[in-house]
């Protein structure tokens, strides 16, 4: 049997977890520069909100209904989400994190010791709720796609209080009855506008097809999922993901840069950021790619790229940067206000296999990086940087809503009167 593992709401209950007087109430958490709604609770959606669409179309409603709005803050929630991952971890021998709000567990060499594992799914909410104050629900299932499935259900259908085990044929066919093949995991609107159109409305129609015999335009992932349904193990994880081939850190600004050294620092960020991703996975950059750009809005869109080449390749972030301000005036033109920029690492090859250049010293300082690394990891992003990302970062992203980092920044700790 396989389970999966979902926070509900997961920004919205992070934000809850050290405000209990926001428990119960309805809110929602913004995109970054507080663009859109990125993710909100079921009690702001019974008053109206939809995820995705942009928050100045909602902010009267808001207002008038009393709903909490937050800006992302990501130093929390990856935290939190940490947190929940380890308690969970303890439930099953076998973990496979799928985002930062749910992760799979496989209890196929465990389960004879496990009595039942309805109890043991809802001793798992109770232990998470207990130790990190986020509500989440589990499903169970003879496959990851039944257990995706499980989990829909016990989100969706209060009758179940949050665990929902597909382990009756009985029951299944009565859940699949109810469901749409839009409902299941791996089935995009496409495959499912495709399936109606052949007259497959639910999931039990869906299971019961014949996958020998399938219409014209349907691919073998359908295949995979259709047996999966009916309860053979198809999609399986693999913990040694494949690594990334480009790396990149782009975002938009709070604020338009006008300045060049405003620019410099923005791109030195990015490449810091880009440059910590690839010692994270081992990789090293050929090509380095900048770019800058005002917005596609503006009456004169413009838009600036350079790239260098690296060798031997490096993911240092000191070389990173030095190639960026050395080619900063190839970005930077006085006049315009550049509204997103990014950084680009590109033809990544293994550090495992580096090929040094025998008359010349190698320019790498690993032990710098990984002292660097080490410090950010302990202490929280940016405890330590280059003084070439800037000191006062007035082009930052902006989150005007931002609720206090309870658990990565110091000033934030909570603090208790006794």
């Amino acid at each position: 049997m396989f389970a999966l593992v979902d926070a509900n709401a997961f920004y919205c209950s992070a934000e809850q977890v050290f405000r209990p007087d926001w428990r119960g109430k309805p809110l929602i958490v913004l995109s970054n520069n507080d663009g859109c709604i990125v993710a909100a609770n079921k009690q702001a959606i019974a008053l109206g909100i939809k995820k995705f669409q942009p928050f100045f179309e909602v902010q009267k409603l808001c207002e008038q209904a009393g709903i909490i709005v937050c800006s992302s803050n990501y130093e929390l929630y990856a935290d939190l989400s940490y947190k929940m991952m380890q308690v969970i971890a303890r439930f099953a021998p076998d973990q496979h994190i799928y985002s930062i709000d749910e992760c799979f567990l496989n209890f196929s060499s465990c389960q004879k010791k496990i009595p039942n594992l309805t109890e043991h799914a809802q001793q798992l909410r109770k232990t998470v709720w207990k130790e990190t104050r986020l509500p989440v629900c589990v499903g169970l299932g003879k496959t990851p796609t039944l257990a995706k499935v499980a989990n829909h259900v016990a989100k969706k259908w209060q009758s179940f209080a949050g665990v929902c085990c597909l382990d009756d044929e009985a029951l299944k066919t009565n859940i699949f009855q109810q469901l749409s093949p839009a409902d299941v995991w791996g089935i995009g609107w496409k495959t499912s506008a495709k399936l109606q159109a052949h007259k497959i409305l639910n999931v039990q129609q869906l299971r019961r097809l014949n996958i020998q015999h399938l219409p014209a335009g349907f691919n073998v992932e359908l295949q995979r999922t259709i047996k999966e349904l009916n309860g053979e193990v198809c999609k399986t994880w693999d913990d040694s993901r494949a690594d990334k081939l480009q790396i990149f850190s782009t975002r938009s600004m709070g604020r338009r840069i006008t300045e060049i050294t405003q620019l410099n620092q923005a791109l030195a960020k990015h490449a810091a950021i880009a440059a910590k991703k690839a010692r994270k996975q081992h990789s090293l950059c050929g090509v380095l790619m900048a770019f800058a750009a005002n917005s596609p809005f503006d009456a004169d869109p413009r838009s600036f790229k350079i790239m260098t080449g690296f060798n031997p390749p490096t993911n240092n972030s000191a070389q990173l940067i030095k190639a960026i301000s050395e080619n900063i005036g190839n970005l930077f033109q006085p006049g315009i206000a550049y509204y997103k920029v990014g950084v680009g690492l590109l033809n990544l090859s293994s550090a495992k296999h580096q090929q040094w250049d025998l008359f010349s010293p190698p320019a790498e300082n690993i032990a710098l990086m990984q002292v660097l690394d080490n410090i950010n990891r302990r202490y929280g992003n940016d405890s330590a940087f280059f003084v070439a990302q800037g000191i006062e970062q007035k082009w930052a992203m902006r989150r005007r809503l931002l609720t206090p980092q309870y658990t990565t920044k110091w000033q934030d700790i909570p603090t208790i009167s006794c």
